[in-house]
């Protein structure tokens, strides 16, 4: 018989809130592991009374649901907590927003009301993406708008775009763009005098295995031998449920907010 661990089970959970959070500044450069410690902290110094797993080695029961790549910034994190002791929702999200470093703010804290998994509302990511020109001025946004635009018509033309990425299971071989359901250059911001920046707006579908921006760009390389001159400056601006009619992506808070079911 397998050992058991002395004293007495911990509480049972008695309410899951689901928590939206950004990642800002110079926190974009943050892990998702880094993340995972600083949250532990940050409940432990807020007194947020977690529920916590059961065994030798307990841990506070938080989900985690598909992080944004190290070095992308968003507005549109989510997790899941589990609490021994009901908490108010708004209440928690100051009181855990004050405890985590800035650059980490909690956003949205939403009572879970209907079963099902966070993650399966997470089905498509909109994603910005910055694109800067070598050199700063009126007409380098201009020009950098322009090839960006032709690059962009090159790969929604094409029907397959393989990209490689090395993976934990090694490099790995997979289409790029099947999973963009929408990309464009946003018309009211696409040239910025002083900077030379155009702006992707796009909605990729979360497929296995995922495809991040930085894929995109693999393949913007393969389809037009197109890669920004400096690095470009990546957010995630929103993720939740894909209407496949037309490409939107809506929160998937909404539901547990309204009372509703998944």
């Amino acid at each position: 018989m397998a050992r058991q661990p002395d004293g007495p089970p911990p509480p049972p959970v008695v309410q899951k809130l689901r928590l939206r959070y950004a990642k800002r500044g110079r926190l974009r450069f943050s892990s998702h592991r880094d993340f995972q410690r600083s949250l532990e902290r940050a409940v432990r110094r807020a007194a947020v009374p977690m529920a916590y797993s059961a065994g030798f080695h307990p841990h506070p029961r938080i989900s985690y649901a598909n992080a944004a790549p190290t070095g992308t910034a968003s507005e549109a994190e989510y997790i899941e907590i589990a609490l021994a002791a009901r908490c108010d929702p708004e209440t928690l999200r100051v009181t855990l927003d004050a405890a985590l470093p800035e650059g980490l703010d909690i956003l949205d804290v939403v009572e879970v009301s209907a079963p099902g998994q966070l993650a399966d509302r997470l089905q498509a990511s909109v994603w910005q993406i910055e694109l800067f020109a070598k050199d700063a001025g009126e007409d380098a946004a201009a020009a950098n708008d322009a090839q960006v635009r032709d690059v962009v018509e090159r790969f929604l033309a094409a029907e397959r775009v393989e990209v490689q990425r090395m993976t934990k299971n090694g490099l790995r071989t997979f289409d790029a763009r099947e999973a963009v359901l929408r990309i464009e250059v946003e018309p009211s911001v696409t040239s910025r005098p002083g900077n030379g920046c155009a702006i992707l707006s796009m909605v990729v579908r979360h497929n296995t295995p995922a495809v991040r921006p930085d894929d995109v760009l693999s393949a913007f390389r393969a389809v037009a031998d197109f890669a920004p001159p400096s690095p470009p400056r990546v957010t995630r601006l929103a993720q939740g449920l894909l209407d496949e009619a037309d490409g939107s992506v809506t929160d998937p808070l909404v539901p547990d907010r309204d009372g509703g079911g998944a």
